[in-house]
């Protein structure tokens, strides 16, 4: 245990500090550690007192370390409870005799001894102990000898001792433990109300703990502790009288001690002076008379008794008996109290006369003290008003202010200011001080004032108490105030404010007047504010004028003209900086101003209820405020007058003045908390205000006009708030403002009316968006109910009201401005609050459609902002029987002429009404597969509006429209269809297309909810006729060009607007608007076309649809023609994939193009061009989407189309697409188109037709040359395709074509540009046919390109032969590959056709490669790059022959591989069959291209050693190449033998050389298969003798032997040396390398 460990340490150091000197005291405390260690609990070491006697030794011996070691120890003993209480009186008398020892150690360590006693278990029973420690205390305080810190702990050990005394006291006598008060003056807060607050909220806990704990009578029984308190009390007030303490056995101490000891008493032990009867006697009758006699002033006090500090504990302990005991000492606190109130009146020192003001001040801010005050004395007809003496002897000395200096006032301001901060300020005990008298003076006035606001306060707090417990109603109450007031605080507090305000209004409003200083300033208003709303509260009229009146002094500060000069005078740098500004007109606002409105505003909206006359004076207050915020030259003034204007920030002045204007729109809006009566009294007041100024706003001008239309516009203004801010009750005022407002609008000043109508607008705006209107959803269930109908009947009348002022200023206004102004208004109703109207849609449109009718511009144009708000945003709140007015108020708006722009956008708005009508429309056409598929469309056109899913959005329709039926909707729609006609005929054109693009898309995107009745009346009624009439338009119309809008002259010439040439005559902007129909249809005829076929008569309408297109192609514009042609192509493509498009519509188009391409003129401009261009690419996509639909006959029919449009495209010289190498837009049309045209699985016959067509248009064996095409003329094959035979003359006319009349087709046609760009397209058709079909024309298109390759030698730098040349290495390629991928030929294929195929392949090699490859063409600009593209070519054709063909198992029969041998041995024998002249003259590629082919006879004479690259194919090539070859490089070595031989010294050509060595080093390097060798012609004992172990076999070198034997002189080393090679090789396959002379 540490208390155990603790001990035996402190025991060992006693020990060892005995050790020498005293024997008996180390001996003890040894034993003291021997018997420690016995014990082990300090319950156990209070049963034994051995420990406790060693440590009274080691003091007995009054050594000083012994002794403080031992009272040490005694400390923590009897901390611990270590101590048996029967040795208290031992240790009493040891720390008696330790205090007479003069060591400050020992004295101090005796004092915390004591200390710890009173709060231990020793704490002293009997008065013997208990005068024992006290009287320790006191007379080390009292001596002379002892230290100043002995003597200040002495008296806090006393202080504590006394404390703990009385606690124990409490606890004995069953008394509350809570302490009622607390000890000390109450400090102040950095306010007034703060001090206020917090002691309304310390009274009410001390009342609580007081009541809570208090017994039911008083007691004269004391216990032992209660008695023993009893005597300390009676010591301790003989000592504060200046005698001797009996008891405590001490004569004197100072009076002061004795006093703050007492002083403490009485204000932390509230309750024991009011329970026990023999403490309240002590008070009454020894402390009070003690008070009493130190608080007389009529002699000279001498002595301590006169001392400051003295008399401030007096004075505070009078204060604790008249705060907390007041109830049961009424004489004694009424003496007290006037006692105080005459100091302040006698000519006693200042300090004195501070003193009695603080505790002054300090009642008055107490709110219960000044209360219990009032009711005991003030209220009581016995008593002395002692609470109205306290008020008047402050004011009183707030009155001396009228005497005092600008320096007092300035201080005073400076205290308040430094409270403001939480400076504290205080007197200092110096009263000598020269500055702290000065000070002193300002003390004393602040006190005053602070009591004064105290009292005001304190009414404040006491009258907000009564309404808080309903003994007063809140001037916010709707209710009327009852008669006369009987609860016991508002009695109170009507008591006090007629005895005193009288008083506080004249000390207030003095010290208002004198101070400039911020913080007191504010201070004082604040009392003004309270003072004010507590009398309002109360309903005391004239304390509540007269203060109301005094604060509006002080708000707006109008100079006088002496001020003005002053001013002017002492700020000279004003003037300076405003030299402009008139001193007259300027308003200056001190802070003491602002400070003054605010609080003005603060009171007016507490007290708007009951104001009443005083209305007056504030709405005048305010005004002046609102003239001096819109002046130019208002400003705020700084506090601080020293301070420069040019160093002042502008920010604060426009803060000020905005926050005044903020508080000033605030007070308004707070009229919602008004009665109704005040309410209307407030707008009367505000009328006759704006009444007051109108008559003289247009007879009076300058400064006097201004300010008069400013009081107007303030009144108005207001009269807004007023109205926005009761908008919950707004019908018994509406008629009141509106009234106002429209007399206004009749004002001769034009500013006047602005301001009418934006109040107005306002105020309409503002009640349409008040709670009251919601959106109008009538309810079926509940429309009967009583309740229901009250409302909708007083939400008509309420709208009505509202919106009839715009209908009455519309139509009784004489000047164009009150027109403009109520459309205004109506569009911001509209734009803001619409969907909120329901009864005055009437009245409404009728305005509009007068509108509509008007001549003025400016009022069309706001009429149809507002129609485009209802028709955009408002068509779901308006009632059903009001739709057909809006459809015919916005046609009315269509059809007028005053604005273009209006017209066009009100045909979108028709638009808008659509989309709402069909939203609607429940019903729609009958299920069909068909309809399905129209949602699936997979575009739309440009500018339409995407479709929407709307059945929930119709139901809700509905319900908001439920007198809308089916019938009702149907006659809207063909309402907005026949103003939709009519003006699609408008001479407008824009207005006419708009119409027109507007009826389509509305078909459009909503004819699925169309009934076939609907649609049938659409078709017949609408939309045919639109087109008939655009039709006839067209026609008729004028051609004669225009003239723009005329916009001005210059050099005397008139200058008109340009006028683009494409609309620049009626009949150009006819055929636009029939543009638009033909469009309009094609989006129907795509959208609907599967359940129009379903409508009666379409047949008819489709036949004269499918004539006017006809016509329109033929006859009409090319915009027109264009059109007409994606009107079909648009119905064809979109369902003819889907299976909605029966065969007959389909034949119906077809036979539309070809009548129009057989009647079409043969010409070639630009229009006829682009027209055969569109009808290609809609063949293109007519075939792509239809092509299952197709069969031969038609399919023929398609291809004798095309054929028609190529036979008319005709080219002349002078064309530019030819001159620079373009193909004609038609033929580039065809090349897009021909890849679509790939006939379908079930059409494989016409794979030969579409095939052989497109061969015609490859150049022929006579077709001419690309610079003399011009008349030149194709012949072509016919051959009639098996099982095509129809009976159409599309048919027919095929039929024809294919038998020889197609001679002529291709004249004109530029064959190799076009024929160049179709070889791809050929290529890729011909590889994607089916393979019957594919071998059947295989021969043809091989000839085809053939014809193609060999234009090279004409044309070598074309790219016709290129094509060509990449086209069949695809095609052979393909072959080829597809042999190997099945394993051999298709076994559909018959021989004969394969090998038709492969003669025609073996020609094209022959010939090509041959004639045209490897050899020096002329050519005029070919590139190098060119050059070696070219070569590139070559060698691919050459890498396909000798490495993909010839070594691939293929079907070709012998003679076919042998060509093919022979054509390769042929291109090699280039370079050794030419003279030496001749070779040195050939170009390199030549050359190249020769050992190239040489090369490719050795790769198929060679073997690899792999097997499974070798076939029987493989064998046959291999035997005919090494034939070949052989044959080949004997006559190389032969010539090269020549050749040396004849030039003698002369070196050889190049390319020679090259040959030579090459051939020597492949033959090195050649190994050939068995089967190969076979063929050789050696010798049968050759074939027979080779090593038959030797798997590289050469035996083709034996052959060569003579050749190589002949080559060993050769003058050429590396030949010399090649030869030796062969010839070791040679011995090598003899076996001759192992034969030697040894062997």
């Amino acid at each position: 245990m540490a208390f155990m460990a603790v001990l035996e340490s402190d025991l060992r150091a006693l020990s060892a500090e005995a050790r020498r000197r005293y024997p008996a005291v180390k001996d003890g405390a040894e034993h003291g550690i021997l018997k420690l260690r016995s014990l082990s609990s300090p319950s156990e070491i209070a049963h034994n007192e051995d420990i406790l006697r060693i440590f009274l030794m080691a003091c007995e011996v009054r050594n000083v370390k012994l002794s403080v070691i031992g009272l040490s120890c005694l400390q923590k003993l009897i901390s611990h409870d270590a101590v048996a209480p029967s040795a208290l009186k031992e240790i009493l008398s040891t720390l008696k005799d330790h205090a007479e020892m003069a060591d400050e150690s020992v004295q101090l360590k005796t004092l915390q001894t004591i200390l710890i006693i009173y709060q231990s278990r020793l704490h002293p029973e009997n008065e013997d102990n208990m005068a024992q420690g006290l009287g320790i205390c006191l007379r080390l305080l009292e001596n002379n000898r002892s230290s100043d810190s002995v003597r200040n702990t002495a008296a806090a050990t006393f202080r504590q001792a006394v404390a703990l005394v009385f606690d124990h006291m409490v606890c004995a006598e069953s008394l509350p433990l809570g302490k009622f008060g607390s000890g000390g003056y109450i400090s102040r807060t950095s306010s007034v109300t703060g001090d206020i607050n917090r002691n309304i909220n310390r009274s009410e806990s001390l009342e609580y703990e007081f009541i809570s704990g208090r017994p039911s009578l008083m007691r004269e029984t004391l216990t032992k502790a209660g008695k023993l308190g009893l005597r300390l009390l009676e010591d301790l007030t003989a000592l504060a009288a200046g005698g001797s303490a009996i008891w405590l056995r001490v004569n004197s101490i100072q009076r002061t001690f004795a006093l703050d000891i007492l002083e403490f008493v009485l204000s932390n032990y509230v309750v024991v002076f009011r329970t026990l009867v023999s403490y309240e006697q002590v008070l009454r009758h020894q402390i009070c008379s003690l008070l009493m006699t130190s608080l007389r002033t009529n002699a000279e006090v001498e002595g301590e008794a006169g001392e400051p500090s003295f008399r401030r504990l007096v004075l505070r302990s009078v204060a604790h008996i008249i705060r907390l005991y007041s109830s049961s000492l009424i004489t004694e606190c009424e003496v007290f109290l006037s006692m105080l109130v005459k100091v302040t009146s006698l000519d006693l020192p200042l300090w004195h006369r501070i003193l009695v003001l603080e505790i002054l001040r300090g009642f008055c801010v107490e709110a219960r003290t000044l209360r219990i005050l009032f009711q005991n004395f003030d209220m009581h007809p016995k008593n002395t008003n002692v609470v109205e003496g306290m008020v008047k002897a402050l004011a009183r000395v707030v009155s001396s202010l009228q005497e005092t200096s600008e320096e007092s006032l300035t201080a005073v301001a400076g205290m308040f200011s430094s409270k403001a901060k939480g400076i504290e300020w205080s007197l200092d005990n110096d009263a000598s001080n020269a500055a702290v008298l000065v000070a002193s003076e300002a003390h004393a006035i602040t006190l005053a004032v602070e009591g004064l606001l105290g009292v005001v306060f304190t009414v404040a707090t006491l009258t907000d108490e009564a309404v808080d417990v309903g003994e007063l109603e809140s001037p916010r109450c709707d209710s009327d105030p009852p008669a006369k007031c009987t609860g016991k605080t508002a009695v109170l507090c009507i008591s006090m404010v007629d005895s005193l305000w009288l008083t506080i209004l004249d000390a207030l409003s003095l010290i208002l007047s004198r101070s400039q200083g911020e913080a007191i300033v504010l201070e004082i208003l604040k009392g003004y504010q309270a003072f004010t709303q507590a009398c309002g509260v109360l309903r005391a009229i004239e304390p509540l004028n007269s203060f109301l009146a005094s604060l509006c002094k002080f708000t707006i500060n109008i100079p006088s003209e002496v001020e003005r000069r002053s001013n002017a005078l002492q700020s000279p740098g004003s003037r300076r900086s405003e030299p402009l500004v008139d001193q007259r007109d300027s308003i200056v606002l001190t802070p003491k101003n602002v400070q003054a409105l605010r609080t003005l505003f603060n009171i007016a909206h507490r007290l708007h209820n009951v104001l009443g006359p005083s209305w007056v004076l504030v709405l005048e207050t305010l005004a002046a405020l609102d003239r001096a915020i819109h002046s130019p030259h208002a400003a705020t003034q700084e506090v601080s007058a020293t301070v420069p204007k040019l160093t002042r920030e502008s920010s604060g002045q426009y803060s000020d003045l905005s926050v005044l204007s903020s508080l000033n729109s605030q007070l308004f809006e707070s009229s919602a908390l008004m009665h109704i009566s005040a309410v209307k009294s407030l707008l009367c007041a505000l009328c006759e205000l704006s009444h007051q100024c109108i008559p003289g706003t247009s007879s009076v001008f300058g400064q006097a006009s201004n300010q008069k239309v400013g009081s107007i516009s303030f009144s108005v203004e207001r009269m807004i708030s007023i109205l926005v801010n009761n908008l919950h009750r707004v019908e018994p005022l509406w008629d009141q403002v509106v009234t106002y407002f429209l007399e206004l609008t009749n004002s001769s000043n034009q500013h006047l009316r602005n301001m009418a109508l934006d109040a107005l607008d306002q105020s309409i705006c503002a009640v349409l968006g008040s709670d009251r209107f919601q959106e109008y959803i009538p309810s079926k269930a509940h429309s009967a109910s009583h309740d229901m109908e009250t409302i909708n009947s007083e939400l008509r009348s309420l709208e009505c009201a509202v919106i009839s002022p715009l209908r009455v200023l519309y139509f009784s206004s004489q000047i164009t401005d009150g027109r403009v102004g109520a459309l205004k208004i109506l569009l911001h109703v509209l734009e803001r609050h619409g969907e909120k109207l329901h009864y005055s849609w009437p009245d409404i449109l009728e305005m509009l459609r007068c509108v509509a009718d008007a001549s003025e511009k400016d009022l069309v144009t706001l009429g149809f902002q507002s129609l485009r708000v209802i028709m955009n945003d408002g068509l779901s709140t308006i009632p059903a029987d009001c739709l057909h007015v809006c459809i015919d108020v916005t046609g009315a708006y269509s059809a007028q002429k005053t604005e273009l722009n209006i017209s066009l956008t009100a045909i979108g708005l028709l638009w808008t009404t659509t989309d709402f009508i069909a939203k609607g429309l429940l019903h729609g056409p009958p299920k069909e597969t068909e309809i399905m598929d129209m949602s699936s469309t997979p575009k739309q056109m440009d500018g339409e509006r995407k479709e929407e899913k709307t059945l929930n959005f119709a139901d809700k329709f509905d319900d908001q429209s439920p007198l809308m039926n089916s019938v009702n909707r149907d006659r809207l729609l063909f309402s907005v269809f026949s103003l939709l006609q009519k003006l699609g005929a408008d001479e407008r054109p824009e207005v006419r297309n708009s119409a027109i693009r507007t009826l389509f898309q509305t078909l459009g995107g909503h004819g699925q909810k169309l009934s076939k009745s609907m649609w049938e009346d659409c078709l017949w009624n609408y939309v045919f006729p639109i087109l008939d009439r655009a039709s006839h338009m067209a026609e008729t119309s004028s051609k004669d060009e225009w003239q723009g809008k005329e916009l001005g002259t210059r050099g005397g010439k008139a200058v008109h607007m340009l006028i683009h040439h494409s609309r620049n005559t009626a009949q150009k902007q006819w055929d636009e608007t029939l543009v638009l129909v033909l469009g309009g249809i094609a989006r129907l005829l795509r959208s609907f076309f599967p359940f129009l076929r379903s409508l009666s008569n379409f047949s008819t309408g489709w036949e004269s649809l499918l004539l006017f297109v006809k016509n329109s192609i033929l006859n009409g514009s090319k915009e027109v023609a264009l059109a007409a042609i994606n009107c079909l192509q648009t119905t064809v493509n979109s369902h003819s994939s889907k299976g909605n498009l029966p065969m007959p519509y389909l034949q119906s188009v077809l036979d539309v193009y070809e009548t129009v391409l057989q009647k079409s003129p043969n010409y070639s401009d630009n229009a006829a061009s682009k027209v055969k261009q569109e009808i290609l690419h809609g063949l293109g996509e007519l075939y792509v989407q239809a092509q299952m639909m197709f069969d031969d006959g038609t399919y023929t029919q398609l291809l004798a189309i095309i054929r028609l449009v190529v036979k008319q495209s005709k080219m002349n010289n002078d064309n530019f697409e030819v001159e620079y190498g373009h193909v004609p837009p038609v033929q580039r049309m065809m090349l897009e188109i021909l890849p679509l045209l790939r006939p379908a699985v079930h059409l494989p016959a016409m794979w030969l037709l579409l095939l052989r067509e497109l061969l015609q248009y490859l150049p022929r064996p006579d077709s001419p040359k690309e610079d003399n095409e011009d008349g030149a003329e194709m012949m072509i094959k016919s051959e009639t395709p098996n099982g095509t035979a129809s009976n159409s003359p599309s048919k027919t006319e095929a039929s024809s074509l294919s038998a020889g009349s197609t001679t002529s087709i291709m004249a004109g046609i530029p064959s190799y540009l076009f024929a160049e760009k179709l070889i791809p397209v050929l290529v890729d058709l011909f590889l994607q046919a089916p393979a019957v079909e594919k071998y059947s024309i295989f021969p043809e298109i091989v000839q085809g390109l053939s014809r193609c390759m060999t234009t090279r030698r004409d044309s070598p730098d074309g790219t016709l032969w290129r094509s060509a040349v990449e086209g069949f290495n695809n095609i052979v390629l393909d072959d080829v590959n597809k042999l190997a991928v099945n394993f051999g030929p298709d076994p559909s294929i018959s021989k004969p056709a394969r090998m038709r195929v492969w003669k025609e392949v073996a020609d094209v090699y022959e010939i090509f490669l041959v004639g045209y490859c490897g050899r020096a063409l002329p050519s005029k600009s070919l590139s190098d790059m060119a050059l070696k593209a070219d070569e590139s070519l070559e060698m691919t054709i050459l890498n396909i022959l000798g490495d993909k063909i010839l070594q691939a198992q293929i079907d070709a029969p012998v003679d076919i591989l042998q060509r093919l041998v022979l054509t390769l041995d042929h291109c090699a024998s280039r370079t050794c069959s030419l003279r030496i002249e001749t070779v040195e003259l050939m170009p390199s590629h030549c050359s190249r291209f020769s050992l190239t082919c040489l090369q490719k006879l050795f790769s198929l004479s060679s073997y690899n050693g792999e097997a499974n690259d070798w076939n029987s194919t493989r064998s046959e090539v291999s035997k005919i190449s090494i034939m070949v070859l052989m044959t080949r490089c004997e006559q190389i070595l032969n010539r090269f033998l020549i050749d040396e031989n004849e030039l003698g010294e002369r070196p050889l050509p190049t390319a020679r050389l090259e040959e030579i060595i090459f051939v020597l080093k492949e033959l090195a390097r050649l190994v050939i298969h068995p089967e190969t060798a076979s063929v050789l012609p050696l010798h049968p004992y050759l074939k027979g003798g080779l090593a038959e172990e030797n798997h590289d076999r050469r035996p083709h070198l034996l052959v060569l032997f003579a050749s190589f034997c002949e080559l060993v002189i050769s003058r050429e080393a590396r030949v010399r040396e090649l030869v030796q090679v062969l010839l070791r090789l040679i011995a090598a396959e003899l076996s001759l390398q192992k034969i030697g002379v040894t062997s």
